[in-house]
């Protein structure tokens, strides 16, 4: 095959050599080409032929070599030229269009592929790279269609059309489009990965089942085994679903999602304990550490609107998710120099106090704190 890719280079060399008619030192330029050192291929063409040169060819070649050297600007110049001297060539379309995304300008590179589109409507690679494109979901799962129905064993194709599908709620439609494209090649297994979760809605536990734990032998993916997990909670074999759900906790791979159905199954065994245990785990899952700065947040918003009881409401919200200094704090405050409740106020300023949490940058309120309480304690 190599032996094959330098005859044909020898090839082109020697036509371009008698096209111009110039001295080309062939030997040399195969040398760059065989050590893929393209920049300095394309600065020893350009140095033997004219700038102005409106040969295609070896346009062409210089326009290859520099982009392969990621010189994607003097590229774009070339395949321009070529593209004004010889227009709608599909090649010089596609050479576009590839400059364009690298350079992160899909608009342009959009237009290049609908010249070829409209140039060859059954053009594979034109529909699959639009998708890639594009940030509307229904003009991309458009353009994966067209594809799909050219070359419906194509893998990331289906892949990717699948999962537009999923997000769209069409399951049956995703779920076929991956079972053709897994007929043909059995072995693929990011397809049959993407086939658990649709499956598992389509209520095929079995097929979960079986595909996914042949997945498993290839290693504890955590989707695969979120999946199959889940497969077994509605075969009701629940014993395997939370040893697979354990398998995600070893790895500290469980959410919210898996941690509920463990409390199920558990709970489904009746043993109440461990589904209790599981029900907590999945509310603590499922409340972002940040919420109660939120309510502190949304506290502080309603002092300044001098709602100072709904500000008080928010602190204590924050309290019930998470036990939070600050929010002991600001209750303090508030109870203190706002509403006037010395009772409250030292009842939270005591807690702040007491706090673990405290450090070296809490020094200037806690003196404040303990100025406050001598006061009202008089």
């Amino acid at each position: 095959m190599k032996s094959l890719y330098i005859s044909f280079l020898f090839l082109v060399i020697s036509k371009f050599c008698v096209a111009q008619q110039v001295v080309l030192d062939k030997e040399k330029l195969l040398e760059f080409y065989q050590s893929q050192r393209y920049a300095e291929a394309a600065a020893y063409l350009s140095s033997i032929y004219p700038a102005e040169t409106g040969d295609v060819k070896v346009l062409g070649q210089i326009a290859y070599c520099n982009m392969m050297a990621g010189k994607l600007v003097d590229a774009e110049k070339n395949y321009q030229k070529i593209n004004e001297l010889q227009p709608k060539q599909i090649p010089v379309l596609f050479s576009l269009a590839n400059i364009n995304s690298r350079r992160g300008n899909n608009k342009n590179a959009t237009v290049y592929l609908q010249e070829v589109i409209a140039l060859d409507s059954t053009n594979f690679n034109a529909f699959k790279r639009l998708a890639d494109y594009t940030d509307s979901l229904m003009l991309k799962v458009q353009y994966l269609q067209k594809a799909n129905k050219l070359n419906a064993t194509e893998a990331e194709v289906a892949y990717d059309l699948a999962a537009s599908y999923r997000k769209l709620k069409l399951l049956k439609p995703a779920y076929d489009v991956l079972k053709i494209a897994i007929a043909a090649d059995s072995g693929h297994l990011v397809l049959q990965q993407a086939l658990l979760p649709i499956a598992n809605q389509l209520n095929k536990y079995n097929e979960v089942v079986t595909v996914g734990e042949k997945l498993l032998k290839n290693g504890a993916d955590a989707n695969v085994l979120a999946d199959v997990a889940k497969a077994y909670f509605f075969l009701k074999n629940y014993k395997r679903a939370i040893t697979l759900y354990q398998m995600l906790e070893k790895t500290e791979m469980q959410t919210e999602s898996t941690l509920y159905y463990t409390s199920l199954c558990f709970r489904e065994l009746k043993n109440y304990d461990q589904a209790a245990s599981y029900a907590k785990q999945t509310i603590t899952e499922g409340i972002s550490p940040n919420t109660a700065a939120y309510y502190n947040l949304l506290g502080s918003i309603y002092e300044e609107k001098q709602q100072f009881t709904a500000a008080s409401n928010a602190y204590k919200k924050g309290l019930s998710y998470q036990i939070n200094k600050n929010s002991y704090y600001r209750l303090g405050l508030l109870y203190d120099l706002k509403l006037k409740q010395s009772k409250s106020a030292l009842t939270y300023y005591n807690l702040y106090l007491k706090n673990k949490d405290l450090d070296k940058e809490d020094e200037p309120q806690v003196e404040y704190i303990k100025g406050r309480l001598s006061e009202l304690k008089r």
